[in-house]
């Protein structure tokens, strides 16, 4: 789904141990997903939407029969998909029946990273080329650790920036504290992201003109409702099928996810955005805590080459300043918004959004050129085509 990560692989595992440990190894080739628990209905609609040709299924002696069930219907139904087994590399019977199944391969639990990424290159120069889906809009996450509305304000600011480019857009507020871009904009919601995950099939474009709440210009909003379940029960297949369900819809996606903890289901959105504004501000607390998600992420081989720093309450007589803070996170910075307390409280308590309050604060301002800058990059090609088009016509 983004353009960061080479190749997409599927995973279905014993425990979270086993796809931690598939993830390390593969991490310099790509992103592992868990396809669930096993159902073949599960797994193929995730290879639909991810485009993997290669899968991996862990078999054990007590479910061993369902388990080679499961790799024969998928291969049954996708021929070209290859399939490597996972087990006990001295249970010959399971290497046994893993390869009667039409497994293409047999790799034991634990086994060295060189030596699993060394068989992935091997398939991977034997399968056909990758899949991609062009047409999928754009996605931007906004991510810290801090917990507070001013993750909504700006998210929230940001999405109307690009709603008003010309770009169907969706804010995902999955935040914390929860709803609060309903409450900050002043509406309310019936249909929330909890009811998007049960109703993944029936997502199409009636449903969400019908229940997807909107905002000024057309924005869309999808955000927690107060008894969803928390972000980290979600499972990464959910969220991936979601997000491609969502992406078919709208050009831009604008991802709130301030304040969650790290999980499964955070790891999935960050790896598969196309651009990560790590948000923070100047005080040492905050960036100790962002710093400590930030370097246990990438311990973990995770790609961040689409993060940038987003330094928010900016105060250019107070230190550190934004380029200490850009080399100590390792990244650039974006943008630096100003602190702008009395406009932000007003914003907040009078459900006004900061371009109609004070279109000219320098938070204002800062968040439209940062805005305009998301949109722009989520133009496609396609886009640009026509503009071209339209001019030559024009000046003939």
């Amino acid at each position: 789904m983004s353009q960061n990560l080479s190749q997409t692989f599927l995973a279905i595992t014993r425990n979270s141990t086993d796809l931690e440990w598939l993830q390390g190894a593969l991490a310099p080739l790509g992103q592992v997903v868990s396809a669930g628990a096993g159902s073949l209905d599960e797994l193929l609609a995730l290879v639909d939407v991810t485009f993997a040709s290669l899968v991996f299924v862990g078999l054990d002696r007590e479910h061993v029969v369902a388990q080679s069930a499961l790799i024969e219907g998928a291969l049954e139904a996708k021929p070209m998909l290859a399939i490597v087994a996972l087990g006990d590399g001295m249970d010959n019977q399971l290497v046994l029946n893993a390869m009667r199944a039409g497994a293409r391969d047999f790799v034991a639990y634990g086994s060295r990273s060189s030596e699993v990424a060394g068989l992935v290159r091997r398939l991977s120069k034997r399968l056909p080329p990758v899949a991609s889906n062009t047409l999928l809009g754009g996605l931007t996450v906004m991510f810290g650790t801090q917990a507070n509305a001013d993750g909504a304000l700006l998210s929230t600011h940001l999405a109307l920036v690009v709603q008003k480019s010309g770009q169907q857009t969706l804010l995902l507020d999955l935040g914390l504290p929860r709803g609060d871009s309903l409450a900050l904009l002043g509406l309310e919601s019936s249909f929330h992201f909890g009811d998007a995950l049960r109703h993944l099939r029936r997502l199409d474009a009636t449903l969400i003109d019908s229940a997807f709440t909107s905002a000024d210009a057309g924005l869309r909003i999808l955000a927690y409702a107060s008894n969803d379940e928390p972000l980290e029960r979600t499972s990464a297949a959910e969220l991936y099928m979601l997000l491609s369900a969502l992406r078919q819809h709208f050009q831009h996606i604008v991802v709130n996810l301030t304040g969650q903890p790290d999980s499964e289901a955070l790891r999935t959105f960050v790896s598969h955005c196309d651009k990560l504004l790590w948000y923070t501000d100047q005080s040492v607390l905050d960036c100790r805590r962002n710093l400590d998600v930030l370097n246990l992420w990438r311990e973990k081989g995770m790609k961040l080459d689409h993060a940038r720093l987003l330094v928010d309450r900016y105060l250019r007589s107070v230190s550190p300043d934004a380029e200490t803070l850009g080399k100590s996170f390792g990244l650039d910075v974006i943008a630096t918004l100003a602190f702008s307390p009395e406009v932000r409280l007003n914003a907040k308590n009078q459900g006004v959004t900061l371009f109609e309050l004070a279109p000219r604060e320098a938070l204002t301002q800062g968040l439209r050129t940062l805005g305009e800058r998301l949109a722009k990059r989520s133009e496609g090609p396609e886009k640009a085509k026509v503009t071209w088009l339209n001019r030559l016509r024009g000046s003939k």
